[in-house]
């Protein structure tokens, strides 16, 4: 694994909404070069970019037309070459979001796969034999062109799904990753890796990077490919990080991903913490962490408890943090975000607040999502300081409340926000227990219960963490000893026999 990535604190950059610098209302690289001081300055020591290629933007970018060309919205190749450049100057590593899965309609591979005749294109993308034939468990799209069959789409109807194989073959035009067409799928993307990281590029986050073979229940088709692409990695580029979207690490370690990202969906009870009716980290104390700590112990284990398992504090797929918890619920939830294994990746605004702008009509199809893709809020001036356009040109609608939070108003409230996500930081950048190959072992995680605590050790020594998001004092029975407090939030909890008695509203770190 790359050195850097064991102490890697990850920022998440929305391009479209995080700094504009020519006035179209639309954020750009120069915009993010801008701002690299002040991801400096919180702390954040690696930054990951939401898709910034040549799209039609459909999908936020997610419908790639062209992996080599920079989206000219943003800026130039050249743009984004200087922005690696800048970023490394200030110790920043920049990861790039890779969409290895499906491309936009307009993408020249499949405005060739779509002819009749048979040409190099025409196993790129996954389609049946004929029009009338649906490929299984998929959408797709059909009658669109001169040849005989349906193609098979990932997600929206413009992103037909490329073509890496089926691990169980069920019908005749499915085709094995072995195969002439998956194999020339897998080494255009292994070009297009090549190209970035040549640029400058530290790395890529992997969207949706465990869904690439179809028909692949237990993942062994699609482990197999992401083999080849590490053998290639280690070979010519050893220093490049590979985080994926998969959400089980026992699957995505084993396909030689440095770290996978925790999902929303699926089984790993995320929601549970930040984003349900009843979250853990909220205060009226209705919470439960228990199947979260339980699904977590359990890929901790199958992983030969590696748990380089990436806790994001949220990213644009999912409602902001402040929609569901108050400044200081947050205070606490960055607590656990920041003393958790793995890296951690703070969504831009998220370290100041920023909150879920309801009722906002969808923007590149981001739906209920669009909400939380709103601009950075910068300062007091003219659009929060992030664009000098007329309010009404900006392309997401910013969040218009007389109060909205600012990251000017928050450095100058030394008990912001802003101040305590920056001192987390600073102290997990400063104890090797507390960062990403630091072993955990959870000391109290009780159904239905509060507090949450856990033990971190690295390098002989070790961190109790016991959080109590709960307006209620709580306790829990430990045989662990007394130690010395290196971090509180609200009041320290303190050990009376072999009980640990802890305030409502806390947060706590001792060093054993």
């Amino acid at each position: 694994m790359p050195k850097w990535l064991d102490n890697a604190v990850f920022y998440e950059i929305y391009p479209q909404s995080f700094q504009d610098t020519n006035a179209d209302g639309i954020g750009d690289f120069q915009g993010i070069i801008r701002r690299l001081d002040y991801i400096q300055e919180l702390g954040c020591n690696a930054v990951w970019i939401n898709p910034c290629f040549l799209s039609p933007f459909g999908d936020a970018g997610y419908d790639v037309a062209d992996y080599y060309t920079a989206a000219p919205r943003y800026g130039t190749n050249e743009d984004l070459r200087e922005l690696f450049t800048e970023a490394h100057k200030r110790g920043i590593h920049v990861l790039l979001d890779l969409v290895p899965g499906h491309t936009s309609v307009e993408h020249k591979w499949f405005r060739e796969s779509m002819k009749a005749g048979k040409n190099e294109y025409t196993d790129r993308y996954i389609w049946t034999d004929n029009v009338w034939e649906s490929p299984e468990n998929m959408g797709c799209l059909r009658g669109i062109s001169p040849r005989d069959g349906a193609v098979a789409l990932n997600f929206f109807s413009m992103q037909p799904a490329l073509n890496y194989g089926y691990y169980k073959i069920t019908r005749p035009w499915q085709q094995s990753p072995e195969d002439e067409g998956p194999r020339a799928t897998l080494d255009a993307m292994l070009d297009v890796i090549r190209f970035w990281l040549s640029m400058g590029c530290d790395g890529f986050r992997v969207d949706m990077a465990g869904s690439l073979v179809k028909n692949d229940e237990e993942g062994k088709g699609t482990i197999a490919l992401w083999n080849k692409v590490r053998a290639f990695l280690d070979r010519d580029f050893p220093e490049a990080a590979f985080v994926s979207e998969w959400g089980e690490p026992d699957k995505s370690l084993l396909g030689g991903f440095h770290m996978d990202f925790l999902l929303h969906f699926g089984p790993s009870h995320y929601n549970d913490l930040f984003r349900c009716d009843h979250p853990f980290f909220s205060s009226e104390g209705k919470g439960d962490v228990s199947a979260f700590v339980e699904k977590y112990r359990d890929n901790y284990e199958k992983t030969d408890k590696k748990g380089l398992i990436c806790i994001p504090s949220g990213n644009h797929d999912m409602d902001r943090l402040a929609r569901r918890l108050n400044p200081d619920e947050m205070k606490i939830a960055f607590s656990f975000l920041l003393s958790m294994p793995g890296a951690p990746f703070l969504y831009y605004g998220d370290e100041i607040g920023m909150r879920y702008v309801e009722g906002l009509t969808s923007v590149e199809g981001g739906y209920n999502r669009t909400g939380s893709r709103s601009p950075m809020q910068w300062d007091h001036t003219a659009n929060g300081g992030f664009s000098s356009a007329p309010s009404e040109k900006l392309y997401v609608k910013m969040d218009d409340a007389a109060d909205r939070p600012t990251v000017e108003a928050q450095m100058a409230d030394e008990n912001s926000l802003y101040h305590e996500v920056r001192k987390l930081i600073a102290l997990r950048q400063a104890h090797a227990a507390l960062q990403s190959n630091g072993e955990i072992e959870f000391v109290y995680a009780a159904e239905n219960a509060y507090p949450l605590s856990y033990l971190r050790s690295a390098a002989g020594e070790r961190i109790l963490v016991i959080l109590n998001p709960s307006a209620k004092a709580a306790g829990f029975e430990s045989e662990l000893p007394e130690g010395e407090l290196i971090y509180s939030f609200g009041s320290p909890a303190k050990k009376e026999g072999s009980t640990w008695k802890v305030p409502p509203c806390s947060a706590n770190y001792i060093r054993l």
